[in-house]
């Protein structure tokens, strides 16, 4: 039986996707599990799978289109299969698009279509939630590739304990030994591997964990989609690139931006970062770095000034509850800000694990659509460049967007001595409908104050 092919629902905050590219062409035989196309939102390009069999009939929605989620894209029905009856409801006229992208308001969503449904099982906890879990839990965890995040805990307040693990992992679909270590490696949970027979398979779960392919060539290559004209190249505006030009040229004409620069005194938290990079290293595998203790500072300081954690709406200014902090990455594909959600509630050491489970899969093409979207806030980081001051352009719907640049030693004299201190360059930009120049002023000189004395966050 023919059935349509719908755009799903591929994470909480997505309302609508770009189609990147069909793997098919009509005409092709699918088979369940294979993957079907991929689709963009907000950065993220993820495969979307087949989920019946049968032979690509017709692609409603063709490559570089938008579309609302659980528009149907195309058909999959048998060979010979009459599919006039659903070709009734075409996908979205232009028109018809272009009036969903400029509403200012979008219509609740519906729900999944059985079928299509991208996870099975929604997550027990949050995005950005801390997971509570005994240490011989997550060790049984990481050994059968069970994410944490789907398992609910029994024991004192919620903690998860290794028969929760061992619960959950039973409930899942079965799988060989080497399937198992796959998506453990990968980190993957076998209910999102689609399995053909009746049991998944180590060629399943690569299927699932393979990034997609990137749009984009490093420097100088030319892209795959570029071409030659004359004495150059033309890359075209498509992708990441087009979602990047396109997000910073609405922040640029929208927002009434102004930018604060300051110098501050960084000898402090140099000494504090050295003696938690020593300390820490062995424990987490990776040394602690000047984004973690900046992510924390600034963290706490949109705690201690929430007029700055808030949103322009039509209601007016929203503050907001929760600070979701984006770091700025650069990437092959481009520049990508992985949000760690609820950063308020956490310390130094997860935060610096949060981040970098969030970058890994963003620059792998794994991320997720919420991994970066939902940001209340946002720091970009170009001291590792030899950049001093800049000035950052707004992460729409955020406020502000701290630029943060190199750290060098330079002389200075302190009771009429001569020495030498650790100097950081910091810049502001914030969005002056909803932020005065003084009011912003404060919130940096609280950034400054934790900077020059990093031992504050534990007050």
């Amino acid at each position: 039986m023919a059935t349509k092919v719908i755009l799903p629902k591929m994470g909480q905050t997505m309302e609508e996707g770009t189609i990147v590219e069909w793997f098919r062409k009509v005409g092709d035989p699918v088979d369940r599990g294979d993957a079907l196309f991929s689709v963009e939102s907000d950065k993220a390009v993820l495969e979307v799978e087949a989920r019946d069999k049968g032979v690509l009939r017709k692609i409603l929605v063709p490559a570089g289109a938008k579309v609302p989620i659980m528009t149907p894209v195309g058909i999959v029905g048998a060979p010979d299969e009459d599919i006039s009856g659903l070709l009734g409801e075409e996908a979205p006229s232009p028109g018809a698009l272009a009036e969903h992208e400029t509403r200012e308001e979008a219509a609740p969503a519906p729900g999944p279509q059985p079928g299509y449904a991208v996870e099975q099982g929604a997550p027990v906890h949050a995005a950005g939630e801390r997971i509570v879990a005994s240490p011989r839990a997550r060790r049984v965890a990481a050994e059968r590739g069970v994410d944490l995040a789907y398992v609910a805990g029994s024991g004192p307040d919620g903690r998860i304990v290794e028969k929760d693990v061992l619960a959950y992992a039973a409930a899942q679909p079965k799988a060989t030994p080497l399937a198992r270590r796959l998506a453990a490696e990968a980190g993957i949970p076998l209910a999102e591997v689609a399995a053909e027979g009746a049991r998944v398979t180590a060629e399943q779960v690569r299927a699932a964990a393979a990034p997609p392919a990137p749009e984009y060539a490093p420097a100088p290559q030319p892209s795959p989609r570029a071409r030659v004209e004359g004495a150059g190249v033309v890359t075209p505006m498509a992708g990441v690139r087009a979602v990047i030009a396109e997000r910073m040229a609405t922040s640029a004409q929208t927002t009434a931006a102004v930018t604060l620069q300051s110098v501050v005194d960084a000898t402090e938290l140099v000494a504090a970062r050295t003696r938690l990079k020593d300390a820490l290293a062995e424990e987490l595998g990776f040394a602690i770095g000047y984004n973690d203790l900046l992510a924390c500072i600034v963290a706490r300081c949109l705690t201690e000034f929430p007029y700055m954690n808030a949103r322009l709406e039509p209601e007016g200014i929203r503050q907001l509850p929760e600070v979701n902090l984006g770091l700025a990455v650069d990437s092959e594909r481009g520049l990508l800000v992985p949000v760690i959600r609820g950063a308020e509630r956490m310390g130094v050491k997860e935060l610096a694990v949060r981040f970098r489970e969030l970058v890994a899969r963003a620059r792998e093409g794994k991320a997720q659509p919420d991994d970066l979207t939902g940001g209340t806030f946002t720091v970009t980081n170009l001291g590792m460049y030899g950049v001093d001051a800049f000035t950052p352009i707004i992460n729409l719907p955020e406020c502000a967007i701290l630029g943060v640049g190199r750290i060098r030693p330079e002389p200075v004299v302190e009771d009429g001595q001569v020495v030498v201190r650790q100097h950081m360059w910091l810049s502001l930009t914030v969005d002056h409908r909803l932020v005065d120049g003084a009011p912003a002023a404060r919130f940096l000189q609280g950034v400054m104050r934790y900077i020059e004395s990093p031992y504050l966050l534990l007050a």
